[in-house]
């Protein structure tokens, strides 16, 4: 990550829309996979038996493992481009939750590095 975006001043209008952007792709997705975990458990056959039940859930499953890979290359590519700490961290939230909190934080930290950059 970068070093502390309060440090660099106050948050950019796009800086915050990328929090909330983080903040909605961990609540969100977070909410079906513990009421799944509710009521299954950890059945990891379970939940790949019914994340490609049919073709249309198949076609989101392809879609997200793709921009998986596609964000973890644009994080190491563009993180070591802009200077950024602890690449690590995306990929962890990407593993964890998914996309949908990985790129929001990553473009949150982002957004800092560019202007503490800006700044000197």
């Amino acid at each position: 990550m970068s070093q502390s975006n309060l440090a660099n001043g106050p948050l950019r209008a796009t800086q915050w829309l990328f929090l909330l952007g983080a903040i909605a792709g961990c609540v969100l997705p977070l909410n079906y996979f513990i009421r799944f975990l509710a009521a299954e458990g950890l059945n990891v056959s379970l939940f790949f038996q019914q994340l490609f039940h049919n073709n249309i859930s198949a076609f989101f499953a392809m879609d997200v493992f793709v921009s998986t890979i596609v964000l973890w290359i644009f994080v190491f590519v563009e993180g070591k481009r802009r200077n950024m700490k602890a690449l690590w961290v995306y990929v962890a939230a990407s593993m964890l939750v998914g996309v949908s909190l990985a790129l929001p934080l990553f473009l949150f930290f982002r957004e800092g590095q560019l202007a503490s950059q800006r700044q000197g």
